[in-house]
């Protein structure tokens, strides 16, 4: 039984409408059976999953214009999925992860919403290896470098699930430890693009926004 209030945002992305629940506020929580104590969360932190974040928007919008070429892509704390959306409507090979025990009820809701099949998801632990999903051409994520730790663990991640000739693409609110990230994925050979993006309609340069791609051989795929 749903026990949480929801509403319903609506945006667009490449000239596509795109319809998602949400959750109606970040105050939101819900945990009957238990299950936050295996994901790490607090009860501060369960509702974030479940908002449409403004780098959430700018890795869809990246991913409208990502070049595809047959990657298969995976998606780090996918939340309600909007990028997924973005990636499957394209055609695209593309996996979504979380550990919030909702996102991926949201994320199968969301696809239905917008008469999209059904993305490919998995739960997935930074923390503790998940080698049965593979490997990937691109790995994405937004807004994931909020804590010093995050950015250590996310380059494992990277490192567990990239193929040789990878790309990773981040979308990050300027944080203080997007630094430390790059200098882990420097270690793993990637080299960074960074462009500075606006966060919202009210954002004026220097723009808020980072878009941080990093390559492993080849050429950027965000143009």
């Amino acid at each position: 039984m749903q026990v949480y209030a929801t509403r319903n945002e609506q945006l667009s992305i490449g000239g596509h409408t795109y319809r998602l629940r949400v959750l109606s506020d970040k105050q939101q929580f819900s945990d009957p059976k238990g299950h936050r104590k295996h994901t790490g969360l607090s009860a501060t932190q369960w509702g974030l999953f479940g908002q449409l974040w403004p780098s959430e928007r700018l890795l869809a919008q990246a991913m409208h214009r990502f070049a595809l070429d047959g990657k298969r892509i995976l998606e780090l704390g996918c939340g309600i999925g909007l990028a997924c959306l973005v990636l499957k409507r394209r055609g695209a090979d593309i996996v979504a992860s979380d550990v919030h025990p909702l996102a991926k009820s949201f994320l199968s809701y969301n696809a239905a919403l917008n008469a999209l099949p059904t993305v490919d998801f998995h739960r997935l632990p930074w923390d503790a290896p998940e080698l049965s999903i593979g490997r990937f051409d691109a790995i994405i994520a937004s807004d994931v470098l909020y804590e010093s730790a995050q950015a250590r663990l996310l380059a494992e991640v990277v490192k567990r699930h990239a193929y040789p000739s990878a790309e990773v693409v981040i979308t990050d609110p300027g944080s203080d430890h997007s630094q430390h990230f790059t200098q882990l994925l420097a270690e793993q050979h990637f080299v960074l693009t960074e462009e500075r993006c606006p966060m919202d309609d009210r954002d004026t340069p220097p723009y808020r926004g980072n878009l941080l791609h990093y390559i492993r051989g080849g050429e950027p795929s965000c143009t």
